[in-house]
């Protein structure tokens, strides 16, 4: 009975072992692995600590001022009354007072520098999210390169395979008298040559594993299970990151100008003094008195020389050079697009060569292996036909992989929308 038990466990234990990675599995963890994601919280926090000092521009501001002074002269009254005596002001002066200014409208200086901000924080959020983008490119090259190792594997494998089989039976022929011993050397030669193929493609997964592991902060090791399931879907909207971009930047600027526009507004204030001092308000009351003050004021600078224009002028050259930049990045993108989908027309032609010609080497070697086994060739000539044949196979998963791999290189170039659970809004 544990006998039974471990038989029904052990398959599951196994199952467990092997890791199955799923390419879109992949870009989300390099997404969430990438060191300079946490950037995300960090401009956002920087943001509202911003917008939180650009409201105190509507709250009271109180300031303390102590000051005491001593000057040459003072106002006198040049009159000489009999019997009357005329009070002096002291030379000497002494004051300190609080100060109280509230921001009745500010011109909507303060509204629009929020809106500014919040502008500048979707723009460096956008940069984030390219820089982001580009890491799937990094992703896909990594994690076709292991794809492709192990299907070339397997056709190495399958090849040892037929390599044993037609040695067991060369081997038997030698024993036999009516096979020269030198056809077993050959064929032993061939499987060190298939070996020493498995070493430089372990070798090879080996690398582009490690560097998928550091991009997606997984263990990818000789048990993990690469799958890919071709979902082709090619869209002719293009939606980029870089687009956002300079979309949130041009927005940014547009801003911008606003906030340079209303800086040339009127602002009105209400203050409020409170002091204590000698003299105090009456001037000619030479002893310390408490007093205050109440009003409210405004302020406009009515000329500014044309500073607010050349600002105004220079966002719109800035403007301009976002709108080039962009016709420039669609014009490449074009471009980009129409070679990509040329290399996939490419590959869906060769691959129905390969197939063919694999066909068609298959039926070769296996008449080659039947003159082998009649000793009408030698062993010589049946490797270099299994080798044709391994090469015409190598070929035939190779560009299998790649066009696989251009179906979705051409999708992250027309821009794949990844769920990634953190989108910009």
């Amino acid at each position: 009975m544990k006998k039974i038990l471990l038989l029904l466990i052990l398959p599951v234990q196994l199952a467990v072992a092997q890791t199955n990675i799923h390419l879109d599995s992949c870009y989300v963890w390099a997404r969430q692995n990438y060191p300079n994601l946490k950037h995300t919280q960090l401009w956002q926090e920087i943001s509202a600590l911003t917008i939180q000092n650009k409201e105190t521009n509507l709250l009271p501001q109180l300031t303390l001022n102590g000051q005491i002074s001593y000057q040459s002269d003072v106002t006198e009254i040049p009159v000489s009354i009999p019997g009357m005596s005329i009070p002096t002001v002291s030379k000497d002066r002494y004051s300190t007072y609080a100060e109280l200014q509230q921001s009745i409208w500010d011109g909507g200086v303060t509204k629009a520098s929020k809106t500014l901000e919040q502008a500048i924080l979707k723009s460096n959020l956008s940069q984030l999210e390219l820089e982001l983008y580009q890491l799937n490119d990094q992703v896909l090259r990594a994690f076709f390169t292991t794809l492709l190792v192990d299907q070339q594997k397997q056709v190495i494998l399958a090849q040892l395979k037929v390599i044993a089989k037609k040695l067991e039976l060369v081997q038997s022929g030698i024993r036999n008298g009516v096979t020269e011993p030198a056809a077993a050397l050959v064929l032993k030669a061939e499987e060190i040559n298939l070996k020493q193929s498995i070493v430089e493609l372990q070798a090879a997964r080996n690398a582009s594993c490690k560097m998928l592991a550091v991009l997606i902060g997984k263990t990818v090791n000789e048990q993990s299970k690469f799958l890919f399931q071709p979902t082709f879907t090619p869209d002719t909207r293009l939606v980029r990151p870089e687009l956002q971009l300079l979309a949130n930047q041009r927005e940014q600027l547009g801003f911008q100008s606003e906030l340079i526009q209303k800086t040339r507004n009127p602002k009105f204030y209400g203050f409020g003094q409170l002091g204590y001092g000698k003299p105090g308000l009456n001037m000619l009351l030479d002893e310390f008195k408490g007093y205050y003050l109440l009003g409210v004021g405004v302020s406009w600078n009515a000329f500014d020389w044309k500073k607010t224009s050349r600002q105004q002028q220079v966002l719109r050259l800035q403007q301009d050079m976002l709108q080039s930049q962009e016709q420039t990045f669609l014009q490449n993108m074009s471009i980009v697009l129409i070679q990509q989908k040329e290399e996939i027309a490419k590959l869906e032609l060769l691959i129905n060569n390969d197939r063919q010609l694999v066909g068609l080497r298959t039926e070769i070697t296996k008449a080659t292996a039947s003159k082998l086994e009649n000793n009408v060739i030698t062993a010589t000539d049946y490797v270099q036909e299994l080798q044709t044949e391994t090469i015409a196979r190598l070929q035939l998963e190779l560009h299998k992989i790649q066009l696989n791999q251009a179906h979705e290189k051409y999708m992250l170039l027309n821009g794949k929308t990844l769920k990634t659970g953190n989108e910009i809004n």
